[in-house]
C-alpha cells in the first residue's frame, strides 16, 4: 500500500501490521487511506487493528468512526484501553474475508 508524501509527491511504503498511525498524514488523505488499509489488513488476515487518529480536538477521530460505521466489513469498534492510547486510538474488529457480513 501506498500514500504520497507530504514533501515531494514520492510514494511512501506503509507497512500492513495492524497499527496504523495516522498522524503522518494530511486530514485530507484519511478517506481514502482508511478504506484501504482495512481491505489491505483483511487481505492478509489481519482482523484486529489499531488506528492511532490523535486526541486533538476529536476532529479526527469522528471521521475515522465515520469510516468505521459505513464499512460493512468492520464488526465492532470502540476506543483503545487507557494504556493503549484511551480516546486517541481506536481498536477495530474486522470480519475475514470469506465470511463478510451482508449487513451490520
Amino acid at each position: 500500500m501506498h500514500e504520497p508524501d507530504d514533501t515531494d509527491g514520492a510514494p511512501v511504503e506503509i507497512p500492513i501490521n495492524g497499527m496504523l498511525d495516522l498522524h503522518t498524514f494530511r486530514p485530507s488523505d484519511v478517506g481514502r487511506l482508511v478504506p484501504e488499509y482495512l481491505l489491505a489488513c483483511r487481505e492478509r488476515g489481519i482482523l484486529q487493528l489499531r488506528i492511532v487518529h490523535g486526541k486533538g480536538n476529536g476532529t479526527l477521530r469522528r471521521k475515522v468512526h465515520n469510516l468505521l460505521a459505513r464499512n460493512p466489513a468492520v464488526l465492532h469498534y470502540n476506543l483503545a484501553e487507557p494504556l493503549a492510547g484511551g480516546w486517541g486510538a481506536t481498536l477495530v474488529i474486522l470480519a475475514p474475508e470469506d465470511g463478510f457480513p451482508t449487513s451490520r
